[in-house]
């Protein structure tokens, strides 16, 4: 359903270094955060290139066709991505079930 949609928790202070035209959040106000506030998440999508390959564009300049190379790897992931785990959809989805982002305690 969400193959390459990804997550990564950032913390609380972080929040303020996303761009967020790079996630699907729109602003640090509409981010979810743990319930004791220290940390929230961020999703965005991936793109995965497998085998580089070439394309021909336009040059800007002279708009003369040129080839560039695409590099196989991964595309999409936000600045702020460095040194944060990212996680799937599953592993995030269960992960948000715990302790830290819901009380469940309280809800009963």
């Amino acid at each position: 359903m969400y193959e390459n949609r990804r997550y990564i928790i950032i913390t609380a202070e972080e929040a303020k270094l996303v761009s967020f035209h790079e996630v699907h959040e729109t602003s640090i106000d509409s981010l979810r955060y743990s319930l004791d506030g220290t940390k929230t998440f961020v999703k965005y999508d991936i793109t995965e290139v497998t085998e580089s390959y070439d394309v021909e564009v336009p040059d800007p300049e002279t708009m003369e066709s040129v080839t560039q190379t695409i590099d196989a790897g991964i595309y999409g992931r936000p600045s702020i991505f460095d040194g944060h785990t990212e996680y799937e959809y599953d592993d995030f989805l269960a992960l948000l079930q715990g302790s830290d982002w819901n009380n469940y305690e309280e809800a009963i």
